[in-house]
């Protein structure tokens, strides 16, 4: 039997599909995956909520100067010879076929003599201010370059919402929270999470929402998702979503969100985002791997020949490794930059309460070679057309538990659990059966399609539909991890009481 207080909520969410949110439909087929129990689900009530300048050139000629003539005085002349001068070819002033971003790293490059470290490339392609990946477009959906679980099914949201209620809850339901996310994409998971909690009014009125988002497109159509409006009180003005009458804020860092309230953090595919360095294994030992220009100007991969400063994450990195793990591998990546976050959360949880949950896609161990790049929902070289792709490595939770627990004596980690585990433990199965209670043909297709890609492995195989759009469950791939405060005892699910379901059991 599913057990309160995740159950006590789930009765309460809207009960509606909300528009557009539940996942692409396709041919309909009003039928639950083969893996529901009808009969325990249906205990639960609801229903789905200036042109280039011209080009010049001198002739070559001789210049002669001439004095002035003086009074009875032969005419003067003298001549330079030239001839023996370096003659520079002629510069062309034709448009270059690379993009700003493109000619930016290759100045980069250039000016140091030398490669860069895939890190910075990374972090340059997503998030340079003027042309990064992610800084002037938005970059999700199917008409975009890939799909998040958010964007896949509404229930997504509501259940990571059902996770931050109990959370609430833990911590004695506290008058005001922070509730953080990191990289909030389009703004769909809180905007889900926001609809579905609409009933539990104590909550949403705690609520102080940050947005931690670097990308000002991105800002502009969180702000429309959440439906966002700016509110004057004499000279101040502030946003308020209308989904719940919370004020909203949005900040570039972690850093800059206010502490000092208790803190609910999600960070819901954002570590597969931060610049990762690669080191090889080689017959010197570890290199580090690079960046550089070919002779034909294209991008290529090196080593670098001398150690380079990060080497000393590397060896941070190793100390959380054994000797027997280290010996099979070739290649590891390492993610200073997730270290660093993870720590600044351990910080901020250990001194204002709270917790954080982090979903990605990953390994609880070494990563070796995870770096991907996907344009339009197929992948592509990671050095194809920088800035024309997403850049993506999977998440070392091994690195990100140990990061956090050197932090402090007062948090705890968990996990992680499958991203399966998570959502059928937090109950998917009673939510999608709801939701079908009250939807047409093309609406149940939609909540099939989208319930396996949330929680399935691999091909869906109830699929009837085209070959190229089978739906490709995320159940396995993806990871969850909690850190919270230890006050507040173990997180819901996952705490040792509390039985991690698969939501085909």
């Amino acid at each position: 039997m599913f057990r309160s207080p995740a159950a006590a909520l789930l009765r309460r969410l809207a009960p509606r599909l909300s528009g557009g949110t539940a996942g692409s439909a396709s041919s309909a087929r009003r039928t639950l995956p083969p893996h529901l129990a009808p009969s325990v689900l249906a205990r639960f009530s609801s229903t789905p909520t200036s042109s280039p300048p011209p080009s010049s050139s001198a002739g070559e000629r001789d210049d002669e100067a001439e004095d002035h003539e003086l009074p009875g005085a032969a005419r003067l002349s003298i001549s330079v010879d030239r001839s023996g001068l370096c003659s520079p070819p002629e510069h062309s002033h034709e448009p270059s076929s690379d993009s700003e971003l493109i000619k930016h790293l290759k100045s980069i490059i250039k000016f140091r003599s030398g490669p860069i470290s895939v890190a910075e490339y990374m972090e340059e392609v997503l998030t340079n201010p003027q042309s990064g990946y992610y800084m002037n477009r938005d970059v999700f959906g199917e008409s975009g370059d890939f799909i998040t679980s958010p964007e896949v099914s509404q229930m997504f949201g509501e259940l990571i919402g059902v996770w931050a209620m109990c959370l609430w809850e833990q911590m004695g339901q506290p008058e005001k929270v922070n509730l953080i996310e990191l990289g909030p994409g389009r703004g769909t998971l809180l905007a889900d999470l926001l609809r579905g909690s609409a009933k539990f009014v104590n909550f949403t009125k705690a609520l102080n929402i940050y947005l931690v988002e670097c990308s000002p497109t991105l800002q502009k159509v969180q702000y429309n998702t959440l439906r966002c409006e700016d509110e004057h009180d004499g000279d101040e003005k502030r946003t308020v979503s209308k989904l719940c009458g919370a004020p909203v804020y949005w900040h570039a860092s972690l850093e800059q969100v206010p502490s000092g309230l208790p803190t609910i953090i999600v960070a819901h595919e954002f570590f597969d985002a931060l610049p990762i360095h690669q080191f090889q294994k080689g017959s010197r030992g570890w290199s580090e791997k690079m960046v550089d220009l070919a002779e034909d100007s294209s991008f290529r991969f090196v080593l670098s020949p001398q150690p380079t400063a990060s080497l000393i994450f590397l060896s941070k990195r190793c100390q959380w490794a054994s000797s027997e793990q280290l010996e099979k591998v070739e290649q590891i990546e390492v993610c200073p930059k997730a270290m660093e976050i993870t720590e600044q959360i351990a910080d901020r949880i250990s001194s204002d309460g709270g917790g954080a949950l982090i979903i990605d896609y990953g390994k609880n161990g070494i990563v070796s070679d995870s770096l991907q790049a996907i344009r339009k929902h197929k992948f592509v070289h990671i050095l194809d057309e920088p800035g024309s792709a997403d850049l993506s490595a999977y998440v070392d939770f091994t690195a990100i538990k140990h990061s956090a627990e050197e932090v402090s004596d007062d948090i705890s980690v968990h996990g992680p659990m499958t991203q399966s585990q998570l959502l059928g433990s937090l109950g998917i199965n009673f939510r999608v059966e709801a939701l079908m209670q009250n939807c047409d043909e093309k609406q149940a297709e939609s909540l099939r399609t989208g319930y396996w890609r949330l929680v399935g492995d691999g091909e869906a195989p109830f699929w009837e539909g085209p070959d190229d759009q089978t739906p490709i469950g995320m159940g396995t791939r993806y990871l969850a991890m909690a850190i919270v405060n230890k006050k507040q005892g173990s997180p819901v699910p996952f705490s040792p009481g509390w039985r991690r379901r698969s939501p085909f059991e």
